[in-house]
């Protein structure tokens, strides 16, 4: 008699402590939202239910800088292979066998790298918003994208970036410009009133330096759904254009019109449909 797999309310690793939104059917197949910035894995909680009812799992971690026992002092502490790794032991520590990797934003980032460097953890990958990250440092070169992505720089700076997140006005009305709702926006600003919350989100974007050239450039086997909205105001098309040059498995590529960057919070139904029918024909 197989025994019922338990559930997964957090997880160690390297001295942290991850805190994971482990539902829907228990014995579903695994799948793993790892969202971006500024939020928590709350931004998928108008997808998860729709997940659930496809008879699927779910498995959200607060990643690295959100969950309160993994918040690290230094910028180093978020590189890449850091954060990676973070993904790699949540995986690992479930023992579900390989799952469906879906990330948005920062978690889509990550999420292809992941499914690039351990495959046999990967069944899909569906990446949010967010392209390959060959094709985004070559549409930063080639198109406008430096220009959408001047945040980047600005988050560069000390103290500031921390200042004016805690203080909420101007970047509340900058997610607000850029499409979130009101009601997401108080949501993901509220936790970053705490110092340490607000530097560590900031800390994946002052990890960029620390990147190593040839992992930007990994390739993906897996199949992968890349999906892209035209109203994203921090993601230009020439990234999106150019992720099928980095995949060798089976590719799809769609596009939300009329949508903004904040997929899986606007747009849940049409992600949903997207991802059932990525995960039916992998």
């Amino acid at each position: 008699m197989t025994p019922t797999p338990a559930r997964i309310s957090s997880f160690t690793r390297d001295g942290l402590v991850f805190d994971i939104r482990d539902e829907g059917p228990i014995d579903g197949v695994p799948v793993v939202l790892l969202h971006g910035w500024p939020q928590d894995a709350r931004s998928w909680d108008r997808v998860a239910p729709l997940l659930h009812a496809r008879g699927l799992r779910t498995l959200a971690p607060d990643q690295r800088g959100a969950s309160p026992g993994a918040r690290p002092r230094w910028r180093w502490a978020y590189r890449s292979t850091q954060v990676d790794a973070d993904v790699v032991a949540l995986i690992e520590r479930a023992g579900l066998g390989p799952v469906h990797l879906v990330g948005h934003d920062w978690g889509a980032a990550v999420a292809w790298s992941v499914a690039a460097d351990r495959p046999d953890l990967v069944r899909t990958l569906a990446a949010v918003s967010v392209p390959h990250p060959a094709a985004f440092a070559r549409a930063m070169l080639t198109s406008n994208q430096i220009v959408k992505s001047w945040y980047m720089f600005a988050f560069q700076l000390p103290v500031l970036p921390e200042w004016l997140i805690r203080t909420g006005g101007r970047v509340r009305r900058h997610l607000l410009a850029s499409g979130m709702s009101a009601e997401a926006a108080d949501r993901d600003l509220e936790p970053m009133r705490d110092r340490a919350r607000a530097r560590g989100g900031l800390h994946w974007y002052r990890a960029i330096p620390f990147r190593r050239p040839w992992r930007v450039a990994s390739r993906v086997s897996v199949p992968t759904l890349h999906v892209w909205s035209d109203r994203d105001t921090a993601l230009g098309p020439k990234g999106a254009a150019l992720s099928s040059g980095y995949v060798d498995g089976p590719y799809r590529f769609e596009v939300l019109s009329g949508v903004s960057h904040w997929i899986p919070d606007e747009a849940p139904d049409q992600l949903d449909a997207l991802l059932g029918e990525h995960f039916r024909q992998a």
